[in-house]
């Protein structure tokens, strides 16, 4: 089959060529795929800071949308020709993927595989954090750090389901714009304005129940500032540093808590229950077309370059595709 390749020079250029098949386990599907979703997970990849967990596909993707061509010999509640989407530890990047078939969801009938493919990796994630790690409860408030990223948008739609109010930051007002369409009820610019201020005065001072950050560095501090006692913050990236200086006393004052959190270190019988309890809350949800995810872009296969320089560039809204096939 054909795959993206990472080529080991000073771009780190990404190529498309032939690598070996894909071997299907007994309890396992093979996807033809048609169509990946990029995350910033895969452009870490790709630069050496983010290697795969053991035993998983080194190709960069995880997340896909495609078609059944191979059941393993104790898969019987799929079959051949099914549309399916599915989170992967890797190997999204590629004509075919393997997947455990427990993992797998239904594409609704009226989507496209690119549409599908946007699904998995962005709303199981924006699911576990907020609604598994941090235990969000009915009446809570909720920040989004990254509100216009694909977690951010899966996040204020899965917020605006079970009626808790949502705020996010984004960093231009296009993007502010998207995510009160979608439904924040507080979309901040943050090149503009300082997210603890608008946050204080939009609740009276209140604060917020649970914050899921992107960020992390210099925002620890701050979120602390506007975590209400026994709020939740939840780290589920790095993007502005690993390391930061934070008041403890202030966090002990708050009865506050960090949680830092990854979906792809997981095992498979953690993404099996992530993924279960996902459908039974919001598949209905996804079914009558509520949730969909947003989608900023599609790119051929063969231009997987221009698709990571324009996530690196920090400029879209919503989930970046790539067609496969």
């Amino acid at each position: 089959m054909r795959a993206i390749q990472v080529v080991d020079d000073e771009a780190r250029t990404l190529v498309w060529g032939n690598v070996s098949n894909p071997v299907c386990g007994r309890e396992e599907v093979l996807v033809d795929v048609c169509a990946a979703a990029l995350n910033r997970a895969d452009l870490l990849q790709r630069a050496g800071k983010y290697p795969p967990p053991s035993g998983a596909s080194t190709i960069l993707g995880l997340e896909i949308a495609g078609r059944i061509s191979m059941l393993g010999d104790k898969v019987h509640d799929w079959e051949l020709g099914d549309r399916v989407c599915a989170l992967l530890p890797g190997g999204g990047y590629a004509e075919s993927a393997v997947v455990p078939a427990a993992m797998l969801m239904p594409i609704p009938e009226d989507w496209s595989y690119e549409q599908a493919a946007s699904l998995p990796e962005c709303f199981l994630t924006a699911f576990a954090n907020i609604y598994i790690e941090a235990g969000l409860e009915s009446g809570e408030s909720l920040l989004v750090h990254g509100g216009a990223s694909g977690v951010g948008t899966a996040a204020i739609q899965l917020a605006s389901i079970t009626g808790n109010p949502v705020f996010v930051t984004a960093s231009s007002l296009e993007k502010v714009t998207a995510c009160t369409q979608l439904g924040a009820d507080l979309a901040i610019n943050y090149r503009k304005y300082d997210f603890v201020e608008q946050v204080h005065s939009y609740t009276n001072g209140k604060g917020v129940d649970v914050i899921m950050d992107i960020v992390a560095g210099s925002y620890m501090e701050r979120n602390i500032k506007i975590l209400k006692s026994q709020g939740r913050l939840v780290v589920i990236s790095t993007l502005g540093g690993v390391r930061a200086e934070i008041d403890l006393g202030e966090l002990m004052r708050r009865r506050a808590r960090i949680i830092g959190s990854v979906l792809r270190s997981r095992s498979i019988l953690e993404k099996i229950e992530i993924k279960q309890r996902f459908m039974d809350l919001f598949w209905p949800h996804v079914v009558s077309g509520k949730i969909l995810p947003v989608i900023d872009s599609i790119y051929p296969v063969g231009q997987a370059m221009f698709a990571h320089q324009h996530m690196q560039e920090n400029r879209n809204i919503g989930k970046i595709v790539l067609k496969i096939q």
